[in-house]
Order: C-alpha cells, then sequence, then structure tokens
C-alpha cells in the first residue's frame, strides 16, 4: 500500500470571502463576545467588532487603498491587529504581515518586495523601536497604532466585488539562507484552513479560545482568529507577547475553553513556579504545533491542564497552514507520535526525494500535500514557487515523514537536518524524544556537526529543569546506553538556558550548528 492518502468530509468547502463570512457570523451571533484584548482591558461583541472593522475599512478608502494595493501591519498581537486583518479582507487588499523581530535590514526589503502602499505599525515593542526604524528605511506612509483610531470612518455598509480566489495576505516564511519568500494566501485559502481546523476540535459560539501565538502567523491570524470568528467563539489575547503567567492567568479569568502555543510555550506553562494556583478547569481543547511535541510534554498537557482533546497540527505558512492534524477521539498515543491524518479536502504522499514516487507505507520520504490549501504561489518569485509547488500542484514541504496502515503520519524530521554519521541515517526527533525521558531534562534539541571521522557527529543542546544538576556527555552517554543504537548516542552535550527560535517557536537548527563549530572549536 503505498503511502497517500484523502481527506474526505460531509461538509462542503466554504465558497465565500473573509468579509462575507464575517458578516454571517455576525447576523447569528452579534451580542455574543467576540475579542478581548487583555492587556489593553478592551472588549469586543462581534456587533462592535465588525462595526470597527467596517469604519476602518471605509478610512482606508478614503486613503485610496482598494483590491489589491499592500496594506502591511507590524505590531504584537492587540486588538488593532484582528480589525485591520478583516478590515483589508473586506475592501480587497492584501494584509503583508511584517515579523514583530524585525529589523531594518528585513524591514526594507518586505516593503519594497511587496510593493508596500501603507503600513500599519506599533510605536515600539520590546527592545524594538519601530518608529526609528521605519523613520530610518524612508518610508513615509504610515499610520501608528495610538492614531488607527483617527482613521475611523461612518458611512454606508462595505461592498467589494471580490472573488473569494483573490490574494488577501501575504506572509513571510523565516527563510533559513537569503532573504524570506512572501507565500500569498487567498480568501478560499485560509478561511477554509481555519473554519475545518475549528470543526476537527468541535468549536461552537460557546468556545473562548486564548492566542498567546503571533497574530502576524498562520498560527494566530488562521488557526486562531478565522477559525474562531467563523464558528462565533471570542478571541482571547492575553499580552502583547508571550508570557507565561500572563496566559494561565487569562485561561483562569476569561474562563478559557482552548489554548494555543508552540511546544516550548507549553513547557514555559508547567514550568512556573505557581501552576498549581491556576485554576485551568474551563479548558477542554487546544492547539499544539508549530514543532513537534514532546512525548512527555503532551502528556502532562493533558492531564495537568485540563486538555483532554487537545490537537496536534501540522503545516506550513505555503500551506495556509494546516494540512494533518489529530482528532479529539484519537488516542493519546496517536497525538503524541504522530502529526494525525489528512484534513478534509486535501491530499497528503510520502515520496521518494530522489524519484519523486510514492513510497510504501511506514517508509520515510518527503510529505507533499495538494488542495485547496496550497498557497497562489511566492510574491513575485514564479522561480522560487515552481521548486516548491510542482505541476501537479502538489507542495513539497522538506519534511521526512512516515505514513501508517492507517494514514496516521509521523514527521521524522527535515530532509536538511537529517544527519548521516559514518553511513547511518540519524533521525534527531527519535534522539530528541529519547532524551526528553530523562528526569532532569525540561527540553533538548539534537543536531549534526562535522566530524573528520564520521562525517558528521551528534550533539544534543539540553535544557535542565529547575535546581537539576547540569549533564555532562558522559552523563547522557550513560542514560542512552543499551537504549540507543551507539551510532544514535550524542558525542556532545551543551547544556544552555533555550534555544535559538524564529518568533513562531521554530527552533533555528542552522544558527545551532554555526554556534557549535565554534563551541567546539571544529573547523
Amino acid at each position: 500500500m503505498l503511502s497517500y492518502a484523502s481527506g474526505t468530509s460531509d461538509l462542503p468547502l466554504l465558497g465565500e470571502t473573509i468579509g462575507e463570512n464575517l458578516e454571517r457570523t455576525v447576523s447569528r451571533f452579534g451580542e455574543r463576545e467576540a475579542l478581548v484584548d487583555v492587556a489593553a482591558g478592551r472588549r469586543w461583541t462581534y456587533a462592535e467588532l465588525n462595526d470597527d472593522v467596517d469604519r476602518l475599512a471605509r478610512g482606508l478608502r478614503t486613503r485610496g487603498i482598494g483590491k489589491g494595493d499592500r496594506v502591511g501591519i507590524w505590531a504584537p498581537n492587540c486588538g488593532e491587529w484582528v480589525i485591520t486583518q478583516y478590515a483589508t479582507a473586506k475592501i480587497g487588499a492584501i494584509l503583508v504581515n511584517v515579523n514583530p523581530a524585525y529589523r531594518t535590514h528585513e524591514l526594507r526589503y518586505v516593503v519594497d518586495q511587496s510593493g508596500m502602499r501603507l503600513l500599519i505599525s506599533a510605536t515600539a515593542f520590546k527592545t524594538s523601536d519601530y518608529r526609528a526604524m521605519i523613520e530610518e528605511i524612508g518610508f513615509t506612509d504610515v499610520v501608528y497604532l495610538p492614531q488607527i483610531s483617527e482613521m475611523f470612518e461612518d458611512g454606508e455598509p462595505i461592498t467589494a466585488d471580490l472573488s473569494f480566489d483573490d490574494p488577501i495576505n501575504i506572509q513571510y516564511t523565516s527563510g533559513t539562507t537569503g532573504f524570506p519568500k512572501g507565500a500569498t494566501l487567498s480568501h478560499h485559502n485560509i478561511l477554509n484552513n481555519g473554519y475545518f481546523v475549528g470543526e476537527l476540535i468541535n468549536y461552537t459560539e460557546h468556545d473562548r479560545v486564548c492566542l498567546p501565538v503571533p497574530l502576524y502567523h498562520c498560527f494566530g491570524m488562521v488557526m486562531g482568529n478565522l477559525a474562531a470568528t467563523s464558528h462565533g467563539a471570542c478571541v482571547v489575547l492575553p499580552a502583547p507577547g508571550f508570557d507565561p503567567a500572563a496566559t494561565l492567568r487569562s485561561v483562569a479569568q476569561e474562563r478559557i475553553t482552548s489554548l494555543y502555543g508552540v511546544p516550548t510555550m507549553f513547557i514555559a506553562e508547567l514550568g512556573l513556579a505557581d501552576f498549581g494556583s491556576y485554576d485551568l478547569s474551563s479548558l477542554r481543547t487546544g492547539i499544539m504545533a508549530g514543532s513537534p511535541c514532546p512525548v512527555e510534554v503532551m502528556k502532562r498537557v493533558v492531564a495537568e491542564m485540563n486538555m483532554a482533546e487537545v490537537a496536534i497540527c501540522y503545516g506550513m505558512t505555503e500551506t495556509s497552514p494546516v494540512s494533518t492534524m489529530t482528532r479529539p477521539d484519537d488516542t493519546l498515543a496517536r497525538r503524541t507520535e504522530t502529526v494525525g491524518r489528512v484534513m478534509p479536502h486535501l491530499e497528503s504522499k510520502v515520496v521518494d526525494p530522489a524519484t519523486g514516487l510514492a513510497v510504501p507505507r511506514g517508509e520515510p520520504g518527503e510529505l507533499c500535500t495538494r488542495g485547496y490549501s496550497v498557497m497562489l504561489g511566492y510574491w513575485d518569485k514564479a522561480e522560487a514557487t515552481a521548486e516548491a509547488v510542482d505541476a501537479a500542484r502538489w507542495m513539497h514541504t522538506g519534511d521526512l515523514a512516515t505514513m501508517d496502515a492507517d494514514g496516521y503520519l509521523n514527521i521524522v524530521g527535515r530532509i536538511k537536518d537529517l544527519v548521516i554519521r559514518g553511513g547511518e541515517n540519524v533521525y534527531p526527533r527519535e534522539v530528541e524524544e529519547f532524551l526528553h525521558t530523562h528526569p532532569d531534562i525540561a527540553d533538548v534539541q539534537v543536531i549534526g556537526v562535522p566530524d573528520a571521522k564520521y562525517g558528521e557527529e551528534l550533539m544534543a543542546w539540553v535544557v535542565m529543569r529547575p535546581e537539576a544538576v547540569p549533564l555532562t556527555a558522559d552523563d547522557v552517554r550513560a542514560f542512552c546506553a543499551g537504549k540507543l543504537s551507539h551510532y544514535k548516542i550524542p558525542r556532545y552535550v551543551h547544556v544552555v538556558d533555550g534555544f535559538p527560535m524564529t518568533v513562531t517557536g521554530k527552533v533555528r537548527k542552522v544558527e545551532m550548528r554555526e554556534k557549535a563549530v565554534g563551541i567546539l572549536g571544529l573547523s
């Protein structure tokens, strides 16, 4: 049996724009709470949110912004981010998400490459002086968030001649080499992906969804905002940036039913000294995504955070983002050992990277996905698009995966992360999962480093649990002895407080490998 699966569904795809979908939700749930910005102390019902969305949409039009124009947003999580997302969608402007961690070099590239007409920006966040950076690159068409309400205009209902296949969003992927590429997504791409994510974790208008993940990424604005608004649920923003204590306070105070995060966020929440003092009894579900979830972490999230129905999602920006997902009735083993099954209306296959042919089930290969979720392309980069999306419209993920007899997928690593030690293929994920069972290890990442004899050797970067004595390489080797094949046992161990990360919570193994060469004195 070959590694191919297609997702069936009794529900059809939504054939409407984001604005039309929001209007339908407002007509059904206008008086229900739609959005809570905890840090700002502000709340909106669906009717109030839609009113602000329309008022900003009119203001954008007055500034000459229309269908197809690119409007950037550079800000941490806040109510205005959400309003801007829906306002641009209603008039057909293309929202360009700017990474909150960007500096001038990256900002200038994104502004120029997208052909940005207007930038809506915070003035500052953490150590970033956004205003100074914008002035440095000489971009003048800017509206700062404290003044955004000055753009609001009253008037006639918003109407626009839009197609649900129109581009509506550009998200720049955090490239590991060179400049990032702008994945261009349509209403149809992201509205349907958000909708089916919400369906698979059984969202209704009674759900309250806590988003400590960044809105600038699909995790926040699609799996969070669009999943919620397409079901009449409420979005709760606990803080401008991730804060584990603020997140759990919001869960308790706002009676959250669904909590999102990457594994490192859940690890931080579980690691709070006063974790046991938070009332998490309202939780039933949530989403863990962004990077593979260690088995031990998932077990604690289910047992100690009351998230019995928590889902694992897998995907990438270029696929809107979710391609596979676990279901609430999946066993704990399925939710800790796989990334679920293919989503409704999508296809997945695992292929031999050399031949492009589907491999037998159980064998590793490159995961590819096809369907409504695949991006329109990289903005103004036809060649890069053709490299990622083949002639049959399969998106090549670059991830190594296996598909079992029931269609469940397991991500075993990145093609680029595969370590070949003395001719043996080593998948870092397998070693990481084993090391997570060590009682003193809170988190771990395994990389390959250059080695004269074997070509590559394994190095483990380890975050210790509080109060634990730092482990040595000998300690780790002793723990692995007799349990892992000798070639899978790390030769080097480096104890750290954390890993270099993208703002979306993905570990930057490329940066780790670069630093490791210096740390180990390798050339």
